[in-house]
């Protein structure tokens, strides 16, 4: 007894099994996270270590190449990256996707403990953390007031903020943008030091010496206990001034008397704006796979704490929250499945026009959706884009085998049969075909999940989502929809005018639908022919369509990345990012926060647009404007940057290419020839290197005789200098109960021209001043500010935007063409950020459809048992493939991540139509019709399901296609590809496969002795 026949005779039970499955959807609905797209931030773990006043050489073989060389031996290591700079050393090591990121922070916390004994002494210990070093917060959160000091605010956000929104969990770090941290700054004067026979090395041990706080013990008497406290350490200005320094005979020599003390910033050389305010912000960084949505939620709710705590004056603004574009594209996607669910129902409405057959179809989709949510919660998926869009794909096909069901009893009851022994009869007949197009259907999904990497994580919950809710369709189709079919439907003796007037011109299309069809498959040959010419069309719109690994989106939001000249003062770039600044508001009114952040040579401007239904230009426009006019501006550098689709961790340009080579020499060599051909290129634009040896250095050279004869050390030279120049630390000092660095200095007039070095003195070993002009000369010279390694190679990262139209695939071509002209086989190359995502995905989407269509070969050939009939099947993927890529390439759609899972969805899809009509004409051969008749028989007697079902798939994507709403880009490419093959290929379809079954098929179909089988009506499955 099949599942129809058991549903029909048991109709309860029927019942019970689809209110089951609404049960567990909707409890698996209320416990699942929402998110923008699955995770696919790999496990990332960073090391930072700072040795204050090192160049970028010292940092490099000192710090840099000890720890990379002990990390490197952990398993799982995807890229090892490390960049030194002045005074920090930071490397980046990503894990592969499958390495758990507590497991991957420990393994790199043991080697770099292990690694730590080669260290310099006096630098800071290395800090490993859970984040990406380059990782771009999802928050940020501004602090202002019209009365308080920058130092203040800075004091708030720290002790209020960051304490308080630290410990939410999911978040890395926060870190205070415009941070001004209280500091004691000591300004030495070297003129007044010569004079009292000093030097900064005296300074610093007298005030390591004097501000010190040592437990002291305790006294005893009989009955009491005090505990003895020498107050040793110093807390005001007044205090440093007046410390002594030294006494020679009568005379005291005071603080005060060699520069003075002061209470001031930390960093001197940063600043922070919004909208031409200067304030302090806290910015939120996630952790790598952490759950945007919920951090912000837990933000938002801390906040409304932390405002009862404020002060009066103490105001705070959002400047920028990522997550509100995520919450719109998820509300469009929900919108979209209403919209299709309605378009569903009217369609099948229009081709039933009879409300008793067209409810029975539409309680599958309730059932099939909300059944899918248990599968997601049990998979451990969560609500995202990606999840909501296969529900909205789902639409159209659950309702499929429903409507073939439907459609095979009411014929029966037409006839005259009662509807239970219709029920049973039609039901029987359908069975294999509908069991046959669902395995086909998930047989697609499959390989989607065995794809690696970032395409595989992504696509893998859509995919599951899909051939779960197809699998309950069909599950439903065979259980509740004969079981109602024999209860709801009716033989109609009597029919409305509109439905007479309507069925006329269904039987006029029918009628000329069979009427072509006859007169085509006289002509056979035909469809041979446009097989062909659809495989030359396919393979030369494979040619032209470009690819990228997704389309850009309108996020309302742009980055203006500033590189300033080496060398260049906190000042000059300051001017810079002012005029920016007045550039951004002047070209964008839509523009409704501007942040600016100033910091040493580092900056950037950032834009938040005002919604896209709010302003007419698009944000790329707004960029494509920017750059033009920013071009303009020669004083430094600056790109604009988009967010892309995947890429929300690291905001970076498109291309990425990283030159690997044995020495930083090689490197210096080619670096302007290649250089000079990738601006010369019309596909790039705004390229530029990381790798720059330009930044001015004044080398001091020692003459070791003549110190040696002065009795000086080199240990001596280098620490005056580094007390005097780099900022040294002193020591600490406590206020208000929290602990500040105490930094030394000499004042900025006091050291802007090299020759002021060679005014300084030392201390010679018998205590005599010696100046530093007696045995060193200055040499000026270039370095680099940055050194960079890849993977253990010394490298440079080549990083370009793209012209007007260009994609990722044309870039990298064309980078790959330079390497091949100019780099020699001592150098390597490697790709970085959105390239290397990019062509990890389009090799494994290739594997993905080859596969797909390969299983679906096999899985046909199992179930009709033969191998023959699935070739049939199989010739319409060639025609939906030609609709697909004539749409995408009609509307410009690129060849990218979305669009080619739509391909290979479509596969499925047109396989149906195939098998529906191949297995109803094998049942009429096997009744004794010629080949010739049943293949007519069964295409006439399919023709209306086919195009029912095939025009609510279509229009189920449609809402997919036209793209209403933020984040619609992505979901416009899946939508055209799938409309279109699906439009061309059914219509295609039609006529092809009749054709080639004639081509294809024996005459008769060999029948076993069926006298031993009881049921006649039972299809054969040979």
């Amino acid at each position: 007894m099949s599942l129809s026949s058991l549903s029909i005779k048991r109709p309860v039970l029927a019942t019970v099994f689809s209110l089951v499955i609404l049960l567990f959807g909707a409890i698996g609905m209320t416990y699942l996270g929402v998110r923008e797209f699955p995770s696919v931030d790999p496990p990332i773990i960073s090391v930072r270590t700072s040795y204050p006043g090192a160049n970028s050489d010292v940092i490099e073989t000192q710090i840099t190449e000890p720890l990379e060389q002990s990390i490197n031996g952990i398993p799982g290591i995807r890229t090892l990256t490390s960049s030194s700079s002045q005074g920090s050393s930071r490397v980046t090591v990503e894990f592969e996707l499958s390495v758990d990121l507590e497991t991957a922070a420990n393994d790199v916390r043991d080697k770099v403990s292990q690694a730590q004994r080669y260290l310099p002494r006096d630098c800071d210990p290395p800090t490993v953390s859970k984040a990406d070093a380059d990782a771009s917060p999802i928050m940020f959160i501004a602090v202002k007031s019209a009365k308080r000091s920058l130092l203040e605010l800075s004091e708030i956000a720290e002790l209020t903020f960051k304490e308080q929104l630290q410990t939410i969990s999911g978040v890395s770090s926060i870190s205070i943008w415009g941070d001004k941290r209280y500091a004691m700054r000591i300004w030495l004067d070297p003129v007044k030091l010569a004079g009292y026979q000093m030097t900064p090395l005296d300074v610093r041990n007298a005030i390591l010496r004097e501000n010190v706080e040592l437990p002291a013990g305790s006294i005893e008497g009989n009955s009491t206990e005090l505990t003895i406290r020498a107050l040793g350490l110093m807390t005001t200005a007044e205090e440093f001034n007046s410390l002594i320094l030294k006494q020679s005979g009568e005379q005291l020599i005071r603080v005060r008397d060699i520069g003075r003390a002061e209470i001031g910033p930390e960093d001197i050389r940063g600043i922070m704006k919004m909208n031409g305010i200067p304030m302090v912000g806290t910015v939120i960084i996630p952790q790598p796979g952490a759950n945007h949505i919920d951090i912000v939620d837990d933000v938002y709710d801390r906040l409304e704490y932390i405002k009862k705590d404020l002060p009066d004056d103490v105001e705070i603004e959002i400047g920028f929250d990522n997550t509100d574009y995520i919450r719109t594209s998820i509300k469009e996607v929900q919108t979209t499945i209403y919209l299709a669910f309605f378009l569903v129902v009217v369609i099948i409405f229009v081709f039933l026009r009879d409300w008793r057959t067209t409810v029975l179809p539409i309680l599958v989709i309730p059932v099939s959706l909300v059944g899918s949510f248990f599968i997601m919660y049990i998979a451990g998926f969560t609500i995202n884009v990606l999840t909501l869009l296969a529900i909205v794909l789902s639409i159209g096909l659950v309702v499929d085998d429903a409507i073939v069901m439907m459609e095979n009893i009411y014929v029966k009851i037409e006839q005259g049969m009662s509807p239970r022994e219709a029920g049973i009869k039609g039901a029987n007949e359908i069975f294999f075909a509908i069991i046959a197009t669902t395995i086909t259907l998930i047989a697609v999904f499959f390989p989607i999940v065995f794809l690696e990497g970032m395409t595989g994580r992504l696509f893998r919950e859509f995919s599951i989502v899909i051939a779960g809710a197809v699998g309950i369709s069909s599950f439903v189709a065979l259980t509740l929809t004969p079981m109602l079919s024999t209860k709801i439907l009716k033989t109609r003796h009597k029919r409305s005018k509109a439905y007479n007037a309507s069925e006329k011109f269904f039987v006029k299309l029918n009628s000329t639908y069979q009427n072509s069809l006859n007169s085509f498959l006289k002509k056979k040959y035909i469809s041979l022919i446009i097989l062909l010419s659809s495989g030359v069309f396919i393979y030369f719109l494979w040619k032209i369509i470009p690819a990228e690994m997704a389309p850009m989106e309108d996020r309302s939001q742009l980055n203006i990345n500033i590189t300033t000249p080496e060398g260049s003062t906190y000042e000059y770039n300051f001017d810079y990012v002012e005029e920016v600044n007045d550039v951004v508001n002047r070209l964008v009114p839509e523009a409704e926060k501007v942040t600016a952040m100033v910091r040493g040579s580092w900056a950037f401007v950032r834009i938040v647009l005002v919604d896209p239904s709010e302003r007419e230009r698009s944000q790329q426009e707004i960029a494509a404007q920017l750059t033009a006019e920013l071009r303009k501006m020669t004083k430094a550098r600056a790109s604009v940057i988009q967010q892309s689709t995947f890429g929300g961790r690291r905001a970076g340009l498109p291309i990425q290419y990283v030159l690997q080579a044995p020495t930083i020499e090689k490197l210096r060599e080619i670096l302007p020839e290649f250089m000079a051909k990738v601006q010369d290129n019309p596909i790039f634009e705004m390229a530029d290197v990381n790798l720059k040896f330009t930044k001015p250095e004044l080398q001091i050279e020692i003459d070791r005789d003549k110190a040696n004869l002065l009795g000086v050390s080199t240990q001596n030279i280098g620490q005056t200098l580094q007390l005097a120049l780099s900022g040294q630390r002193f020591g600490y000092f406590i206020m208000n109960g929290k602990q500040y660095q105490i930094l030394g200095e000499l004042a900025r007039q006091d050291r802007n021209k090299p020759l002021d070095l060679k005014s300084l003195y030392v201390r010679n070993n018998s205590g005599e001043m010696v100046q530093l002009d007696n045995f060193v000369s200055l040499k000026e010279s270039t370095a680099p500010p940055q050194l960079y390694r890849y993977n253990r190679f010394v490298s440079a990262t080549v990083s370009s935007g793209l012209a007007e139209g260009r994609t990722i695939s044309e870039g990298l071509a064309e980078m790959d063409k330079i390497a091949a002209e100019v780099l020699d086989d001592t150098f390597r190359t490697a790709l970085a950020g959105d390239s290397k995502d990019f062509m990890e995905s389009s090799s494994s989407l290739m594997f993905a459809f080859l596969l797909a269509i390969v299983l679906i070969f096999l899985v046909l050939s199992a179930q009709f048992e033969s191998f023959k009939d699935p070739i049939i099947v199989m010739m319409t993927v060639p025609l939906a493939l030609t609709g697909a890529m004539f749409f995408m390439w009609y509307f410009n759609v690129t060849m990218n991540i979305f669009s080619q899972i739509g391909i290979i969805m479509l596969i499925g899809l047109v396989s149906k139509n195939g098998i529906l009509i191949v297995e109803f004409a094998n049942q009429r051969k096997e009744a004794g019709m010629s080949k010739f008749d049943a293949i007519k028989f069964a295409s006439a007697a399919r023709f209306r399901p086919i195009l029912m079902t095939s025009l609510s798939t279509v229009l189920g994507i449609l809402p997919l296609a036209m793209g209403l709403g933020e984040g619609a880009q992505s979901r416009v490419a899946m939508g055209i590809a799938v409309v279109g093959g699906l439009t061309i290929s059914t219509f295609l379809t039609l006529y092809v496969v009749p054709g080639i079954y004639l081509f294809i098929s024996s005459e008769t179909k060999s029948i076993k002795d069926e006298s031993k089988s009881p049921e006649k009506n039972k299809p054969a499955y040979h």
